[in-house]
C-alpha cells in the first residue's frame, strides 16, 4: 500500500508545474463555451466527459457556427488522433494491467499526463505499482480542469481580455516537451518545427502548424535514420 501511495503522489507531484499552464486555459474554454451557445451544465460536462482542450475548443466554435453534429465529431476524432500515439507509446508498459485499469488510463490520458508518465518508465521501467504513478499525473490534470472550466463558467464573460491568458497553454507545452530532448535529432525537429512554425504564422487556416509539424517529423526521422548505422557499427 506504501508503494501505490508513493507512485501515486509521484505522478501528481510531476504534474503539478504543469497545471499552472493548463488552469488559465480551462478558464478560457469555459467562457468561451458559455459564449458559443452551451449551457452552463453542458458546458461542464464536455469538460468531465471529452476531457480534450483542443476538441473542446474546436467543439465550441463549430457550435457557434451551427456546424452539423456528424462534422464536429469528425473534426474531434481528427483532433484527437494524437492520443493513438500516445497509446502506442504507453502500451508496451501497461499491456499487462487489467482491463480496468487501461479503460481509466485511457480515459485520463492527454498530453500533459502522457508526457511525465513516459518520461518517467523510461527512466524506471515497468514496476509493479508504476501505473499508479499515471494514475496520479492524469487525475491531477482531471481535477484542475474541471475547477478551471467551472471557473471560468462562473466569471463567463467577466474575464477581460487584457489578461491574455492564452499565452499559458504554449508555455505548458514548452516545459513539456523541452525534458524530452535529449539527443539531436530530437532538437532539431524541435527547432525546425518552431522556426517554420513562426515563418508560416500568416498561412490561412492555420496550415502553418501543419506543415511545422510535417517538417518536425521529416527532420527528425532523417537525422534518427543517419545516426542508426552507426549506432549499430
Amino acid at each position: 500500500m506504501g508503494e501505490t501511495r508513493k507512485a501515486f503522489w509521484e505522478g501528481v507531484r510531476a504534474e503539478i508545474p504543469l497545471l499552472l499552464g493548463v488552469f488559465p486555459f480551462g478558464m478560457i474554454y469555459g467562457a468561451l463555451a458559455l459564449g458559443a451557445g452551451l449551457s452552463r451544465a453542458a458546458s461542464q460536462m464536455m469538460s468531465s466527459i471529452v476531457f480534450a482542450g483542443s476538441a473542446q475548443f474546436v467543439t465550441t466554435q463549430l457550435v457557434h457556427d451551427a456546424a452539423p453534429g456528424l462534422v464536429i465529431i469528425l473534426t474531434i476524432a481528427v483532433v484527437n488522433l494524437r492520443h493513438m500515439l500516445y497509446s502506442a507509446s504507453l502500451a508496451p508498459y501497461l499491456k499487462d494491467l487489467p482491463l480496468k485499469w487501461k479503460a481509466i488510463l485511457s480515459y485520463l490520458l492527454t498530453d500533459e499526463c502522457y508526457a511525465p508518465s513516459i518520461l518517467k518508465y523510461e527512466e524506471t521501467g515497468i514496476k509493479p505499482f508504476s501505473h499508479w504513478f499515471v494514475f496520479g499525473a492524469g487525475l491531477a490534470l482531471w481535477s484542475n480542469w474541471q475547477i478551471s472550466t467551472a471557473l471560468g463558467i462562473f466569471l463567463g464573460t467577466a474575464i477581460p481580455d487584457s489578461w491574455q491568458l492564452d499565452f499559458a497553454l504554449p508555455l505548458t507545452f514548452i516545459a513539456m516537451v523541452m525534458p524530452a530532448l535529449k539527443n539531436r535529432p530530437m532538437i532539431a525537429a524541435a527547432v525546425s518545427a518552431g522556426v517554420v512554425a513562426l515563418l508560416a504564422y500568416g498561412l490561412p487556416f492555420k496550415l502553418g502548424l501543419i506543415l511545422a509539424a510535417f517538417t518536425g517529423i521529416i527532420v527528425g526521422t532523417v537525422l534518427e535514420g543517419r545516426n542508426s548505422p552507426r549506432r549499430t557499427s
